[in-house]
């Protein structure tokens, strides 16, 4: 099969999450403009991300440290860094990241509009990240201005364009690096200069990359999130009902987990193969670029019998919205926590999350999931 899928530009009002679900059926795997072969079923994405060897992550040209690493060399970073985001590290974080949200969801105008992703969803992962890593307060709006660079540089497709803006983030991260090397402050990004691999301290651009890893894909990450997060829950007001009656946190984790399956905004990961690979009907050729596209994996209607269909405990093991095997998203616990409390604290702050009626949601289009805009009136 060579179908020729448009993957950068899509048609006008279309996003990924309804193209793939067209497309999916009839082209199990399709190429797009860019080259590069595309998995849509959950067997197939399934299966490519469980293949280490056949399916290398080692695909970008630039530093990706840790899960843009093959072999041992993944194994022995993903074991120095992992414990960083282990529940017993992110447990004294838990308080501050409460009172960040709190203090947020007060902040925000009642009976007025309000955008999710961009003034709730962005100023919360900026501010608990920053507090997580220990960075100043004072980075907040550049920080805010790089989300925005940032997901426009996405849109464009422009690699060019993308790779400025991602050294513009470097540069955030060693404006940082200087002035921490400079004091005796211990944090987690102090803590991180102390990380040995191979018996040997990080060097700065593994440094650089690894903390690249933690902000810069999760700031955009948790943004995208909530948005997704509040349109579902200001679409439907039995499950507000029912989450402000109070729920364990591993209830809310399914729930929240359940939501991101159904509109995944975390579209998908790059690979390429090491040998000639029979997929789904398709024989990929050795060094062939493909994309793991996770948003349509999670909608296969082969293992979720209706893409939509809400059912948090009977999805979850088939959940794929965190990915899955060695190269799994290193920070699901701090998302998961980070997330849970963004939910909690709009639900204990509020009595009604809904809609704006002036202000319809945007999508998001291609390479970029979930909603560009979410207005919402808090009561």
């Amino acid at each position: 099969m060579t179908d020729h899928i448009p993957d950068e530009v899509l048609p006008a009002g279309r996003d990924l999450r309804a193209y793939t679900d067209e497309l999916r059926p009839d082209h199990p795997v399709v190429r797009n403009d860019r080259g590069e072969w595309v998995l849509l079923r959950h067997d197939l994405v399934r299966r490519a991300a469980l293949d280490d060897l056949s399916f290398s992550s080692e695909v970008s040209r630039f530093l990706q440290v840790p899960n843009g690493l093959d072999g041992s060399m993944h194994t022995e970073f993903r074991e120095a860094l992992d414990p960083f985001l282990a529940p017993a590290a992110l447990a004294p974080h838990r308080a501050e990241f409460e009172r960040i949200a709190a203090a947020l969801v007060r902040s925000m105008p009642r009976g007025a509009s309000v955008e999710a992703v961009g003034e709730i969803g962005a100023a919360f992962a900026v501010r608990a990240q920053s507090a997580w890593l220990g960075w100043p307060a004072e980075l907040e709006g550049r920080l805010l201005a790089w989300i925005k660079d940032n997901h426009a540089a996405t849109r464009s497709g422009d690699r060019v364009r993308t790779a400025r803006v991602a050294e513009e983030f470097d540069d955030i991260i060693r404006s940082v690096l200087a002035r921490r090397r400079a004091t005796t402050l211990i944090d987690v990004t102090g803590e991180l200069l102390r990380v040995r691999v191979h018996g040997r301290e990080l060097v700065d651009a593994e440094i650089v990359s690894v903390l690249r890893n933690w902000t810069g894909g999760d700031l955009g990450s948790i943004a995208s999130c909530v948005g997704v997060l509040v349109h579902h829950l200001a679409s439907r007001p039995e499950l507000q009902s029912r989450l402000r009656e109070g729920v364990l946190d591993a209830e809310l984790d399914l729930v929240i987990d359940e939501v991101l399956r159904i509109d995944d905004p975390f579209v998908s990961n790059r690979r390429v193969t090491t040998r000639a690979v029979d997929l789904g009907g398709v024989r990929l050729p050795a060094g062939a670029p493909v994309k793991l596209h996770w948003t349509s994996a999670n909608r296969d209607d082969c293992v979720f019998s209706d893409p939509d269909a809400f059912d948090p405990a009977g999805h979850a093991s088939d959940n794929l919205v965190y990915g899955v095997g060695r190269h799994a998203c290193p920070g699901r616990l701090l998302a998961t926590l980070e997330l849970r409390i963004a939910v909690r604290a709009l639900l204990a702050g509020t009595t009604s999350i809904t809609l704006d009626p002036n202000r319809p949601a945007e999508r998001e289009v291609a390479p970029v999931g979930g909603w560009a805009r979410v207005p919402v009136l808090l009561n």
